[in-house]
């Protein structure tokens, strides 16, 4: 058995609403890569909030008390702080640039995963938006696996990756936020 990394090429700019099964299925064709069953498609997390809809701007949000003593101490934006919390269960250490949270998915991350690279949805430089992570990634993943299974015909895997920096170290590593069809731990 051989490990082939197949990058795909021939996809736009992700929106709200995009049906993200059947874009990658078009790229996948239009690039004429042939699937087989037990291929893994690994997607970024980026492109499936935004196609969840996952935007927020911070001109829409109002920062608790706790928010704003947070900022105080991190010197972050109240606001995005506001959506750390609101996207966290708990906060494990701040300081200044610094907030470290465990994500209500579990996981733990700076900035509970909110990412404000790119996200504007009209493609400005807009620095009020910002993206969340998925609701839930493993049913994302599922959905996504579920309509690339029937345009294909195949059995196939899904992962879902976002780089996280490691927490109290330098560097950045990939890490799976949600799968489907392929066990997490072998």
């Amino acid at each position: 058995m051989a490990l082939v990394l197949t990058p795909l090429s021939g996809l736009p700019l992700i929106k709200p609403d995009d049906d993200l099964a059947a874009m990658i299925f078009g790229a996948i064709q239009s690039s004429q890569i042939g699937m087989q069953d037990n291929d893994i498609l690994v997607i970024a997390q980026k492109i499936v909030s935004k196609s969840e809809n996952r935007l927020a701007n911070l001109r829409d949000v109002v920062p608790t008390e706790r928010a704003r003593q947070i900022s105080d101490i991190t010197k972050k934006d109240a606001r995005f702080v506001e959506l750390v919390l609101q996207e966290s269960t708990e906060v494990l250490r701040m300081r200044e640039n610094t907030l470290i949270v465990v994500h209500r998915n579990g996981f733990v991350c700076a900035n509970a995963g909110i990412d404000h690279s790119n996200v504007d949805p009209q493609g400005s430089t807009d620095e009020d938006w910002v993206l969340l992570l998925p609701e839930d990634s493993n049913a994302s993943a599922a959905k996504i696996r579920s309509g690339l299974e029937e345009m294909s015909g195949k059995r196939l895997g899904v992962m879902i990756i976002d780089s996280h920096g490691r927490a109290w170290r330098m560097g950045t590593v990939g890490v799976a936020i949600g799968l489907s069809g392929l066990p997490g731990l072998v």
